[in-house]
């Protein structure tokens, strides 16, 4: 279980508040250097990620906020998709799974008011505001996953069932194929 020290984020908060059982995970990624950062050249963060905390890449887990539009949803209403880092998100899976007619990847303005985290930070547990949370479906097959714990190089393991009951959420195919 993580400790109280380690509830530096709304996410630990809420897990150590109600506890539930986690380990809390920092990392660091380094930034491309010489030759790659001339070229403008970017981190492939979810393999990073995974590398430097030494998992496999398909327990780790990223939280992408989804802006919805019709059907069930409000328009603009916004919802976190939590899914394998080196998945690609369905958009088209995420409204049907959440009744709406469409999803797009929120930007980055909406994703910090929302959050109160910036891209690649994003946990899905203790958000400024409450959101319909979706989980891969591929989550159940784990004993545990990691997601982010609200910062980036700060992870959190937690058994899926934990993330859903703590996120409110629900389990759904996210993931294009």
């Amino acid at each position: 279980m993580g400790d109280l020290r380690a509830a530096s984020t709304p996410a630990l908060a809420l897990l150590v508040a109600h506890g539930v059982p986690h380990t809390v995970h920092e990392y660091e990624i380094e930034a491309p250097s010489g030759p790659e950062a001339h070229r403008g050249a970017r981190v492939a963060y979810g393999a990073a990620a995974a590398a430097a905390l030494g998992v496999p890449p398909e327990r780790l887990y990223k939280t992408l906020v989804i802006a919805l539009e019709g059907g069930s949803a409000t328009d603009g209403e916004l919802a976190l998709a939590v899914l394998p880092s080196s998945a690609e998100l369905s958009e088209r899976a995420a409204a049907a799974a959440l009744g709406a007619k469409r999803a797009t990847l929120a930007s980055t303005e909406a994703v910090q008011r929302a959050t109160g985290s910036v891209p690649g930070g994003v946990s899905p547990i203790g958000t400024r505001r409450a959101m319909r949370t979706l989980i891969d479906a591929s989550a159940e097959g784990h004993a545990e996953i990691l997601v982010s714990a609200g910062r980036r190089g700060l992870s959190v393991s937690l058994a899926p069932r934990d993330l859903l009951a703590i996120c409110e959420g629900i389990f759904a195919s996210l993931i294009t194929r």
